[in-house]
């Protein structure tokens, strides 16, 4: 297990935490949260090896592999499929030595190597690596691409999917959602859910902290402490404990207040003297209480908004794209004053595509888009983060805008979005990620807005900014069209829903919980098509029950035949394998084959069995 003992741990001259005593057990999912700047990432590079303890000891154990989520990715010719496999060094490894074996004709060698291919489930890693990239929003010819032709942030993704294609012990991973959308929020929670291994998971995420972690290992005021229980319990305990200290302190205050009066009152009359002054020792050798600390370091509201007329945006008949991939077509969409709609779909359905259209960033190829007179727009987008200027400072960000502003009125506005002192006037280009986002907010807000364009606002933002911006939102008198993988966000700030699919908008009229059964629903058919088409079966309609039921009962016909004929292929090759010529040199190809089709006839027949029970479980319900 992981083992802190009475551990410290600095950056420079900040101390992070102190005399920290933790133990985390083989199989424990843990949520590592706290402000940003607490030491997060710290203890990662600490458990890493990357970092040395000031004081105390750090322990995990030396045979566990640690798999992470590389920060940069190189922009390089492999495929992305090739780039996940890279993440199953063992695989890789053998890999390597089997090319070099048959090279050099090392036949003994060879067979021993395929069975440890075999062993370490070696066969099944490209369809493994195949199915990371699916759940991440990968379509099957994104597979072969080379990783240098994505984006930023798809490169993350391919990160994140070298990261859990590691055979792995524990697993680390720092802020994961950051670059995903619901969908594969969704997906990636189902993973972490059935991973064996130990789990260490930074999130600022409470809805995902809900489905996937049992602990909360929580830095705070320099200490570190571990609570049992997800995000939610963690929090309820947390209110408790700060009540109690809060009831502790004012308590004590009294008892201080009413000692002091006693001490003031008699310490220079002889008859009290000496139990003024026994009083005034026992105030001096007091452990005084703090008071309890819940207050959120931001706090800003949206200006009332210029522009309430009923109607203020509309596209008529848009056809939206890029050069020959249209993305909509014939789109008919219009927004509200006061509107406040949550824009859901897959990876790549349109949501950001949408957004950019509405705000005149994306010109129509067909269509009009009509807006209300003098609309102010707030577009917030990943990318503009990149369009800040780092020579400048926050305070120089805001002049910009308003150059005839105070410097005084500046520095209040700003210290509202944590930038206070020589953080309002000082170049931004050492800000991190989430300081950023707070900066392109805080100037979108200072714009008055009366549409607000949201795309995946929270990424990079601690809790506390998540809470600030929510509170914002809902006392916001403006419309707000918002796309976020966070579900507390979109269920803090949303009236509506509205599903993008196919070039099409269809109003969703679930909650966000049904929604997510529907992904899993949606992953489940996919797959169940696929193996449909894989067995020349009419794939499943759900939307007519007397068919499904009819083509279920009769692909469950189809697979017992294939699990049938799989078993006693399996027999087969397993009985040839028993057979000692087969390891003679001039075998060696049929002993490869062999070894080949023993693995794959395992997993096929794993998943013919899986299908049938799934099969047979949804006839019965």
């Amino acid at each position: 297990m992981i083992q802190l003992t009475n551990l410290s741990l600095r950056r420079g001259h900040k101390l992070l935490f102190e005399d920290a005593s933790i133990s985390i057990h083989p199989g424990h999912k843990a949520g590592l949260t706290g402000a940003n700047g607490t030491g997060k990432s710290s203890l990662f590079a600490l458990l890493m090896g990357q970092l040395q303890a000031d004081l105390g000891e750090c322990s995990v154990p030396k045979n566990w592999q640690i798999a992470h989520v590389k920060q940069e990715t190189p922009a390089l010719d492999q495929s992305a499929l090739d780039y996940v496999l890279d993440g199953d060094v063992v695989f890789r490894d053998i890999e390597r030595r089997i090319a070099r074996a048959t090279e050099q004709e090392q036949h003994e060698q060879l067979a021993e190597l395929y069975a440890e291919m075999e062993h370490v489930d070696g066969y099944a890693a490209h369809a493994k690596a195949g199915r990371l990239l699916h759940g991440l929003g990968f379509s099957p010819e994104e597979e072969s691409q080379a990783v240098k032709s994505f984006s930023g942030g798809w490169r993350m993704r391919l990160n994140l999917a070298q990261a859990l294609m590691c055979p792995s012990d524990l697993l680390l991973l720092d802020e994961p959602t950051n670059h995903l959308d619901l969908e594969a929020v969704v997906w990636l929670q189902d993973w972490l859910n059935r991973y064996e291994g130990t789990l260490l998971l930074i999130s600022h995420d409470r809805d995902f902290l809900d489905g996937v972690v049992g602990h909360i290992l929580h830095i705070e005021h320099e200490h570190l402490t571990l609570y049992s229980g997800n995000y939610s319990d963690f929090e309820k305990t947390r209110m408790e404990q700060l009540a109690l200290q809060q009831a502790m302190f004012e308590k004590q205050q009294k008892q201080i207040a009413h000692m002091q009066s006693y001490v003031d009152r008699f310490r220079y009359k002889a008859s009290k003297a000496k139990q003024a002054q026994s009083r005034l020792k026992a105030l001096e050798r007091m452990d005084t209480i703090a008071a309890a600390q819940v207050e959120n370091p931001f706090h800003f509201e949206f200006y009332p908004c210029q522009n309430l007329k009923h109607q203020i945006v509309e596209l008529e008949h848009a056809v939206i794209g890029y050069g020959d991939h249209l993305v909509f077509q014939d789109l008919n969409f219009s927004v509200t004053a006061g509107a406040r709609i949550g824009l859901l779909g897959r990876n790549g359905a349109g949501k950001s595509t949408l957004i950019k259209a509405m705000s005149g960033e994306k010109d129509l190829q067909k269509g009009e888009l009509k807006t209300a007179k003098d609309l102010h727009i707030g577009y917030f987008a990943q990318h503009q983060l990149e369009q800040l200027d780092p020579s400048s400072s926050c305070i120089e960000h805001v002049l910009q805008l308003d150059p005839k502003a105070s410097e005084q009125d500046i520095k209040n506005f700003l210290g509202g979005f944590g930038f206070r002192g020589d953080k309002a006037d000082t170049p931004i280009k050492p800000f991190s990620g989430g300081e950023k986002a707070r900066l392109a907010l805080a100037l979108i807000v200072y714009q008055k807005p009366d549409l607000l364009l949201l795309d995946e606002p929270t990424n990079h933002l601690d809790l506390n900014m998540r809470d600030a911006i929510s509170f914002a939102l809902q006392s916001y008198e403006g419309a707000v069209i918002l796309v976020s993988h966070d579900k507390h966000m979109l269920n803090s700030v949303i009236d509506e829903m509205v599903y993008i699919d196919r070039g099409q908008i269809h109003p969703f009229d679930g909650d966000l919980d049904e929604y997510q059964s529907f992904i899993k629903a949606q992953i489940k058919q996919a797959e169940a098509e696929e193996a449909a088409e894989a067995g020349n079966m009419v794939p499943i309609n759900k939307k007519q029950n007397h068919k499904a039921n009819k083509a279920a009962k009769n692909r469950i016909q189809k697979l017992e035949k294939l699990i049938d004929a799989h078993t006693q292929k399996l027999v087969d090759v397993t009985a040839r394998l028993g057979d000692s010529d087969i390891y003679e040199p001039e075998n060696q190809h049929e002993l490869q084959r062999c070894m080949e089709d023993s693995q794959r006839l395992k997993s096929e027949l794993d998943d013919y069995e899986a299908e049938w029970m799934e099969l047979s479980e949804s006839l019965e319900d």
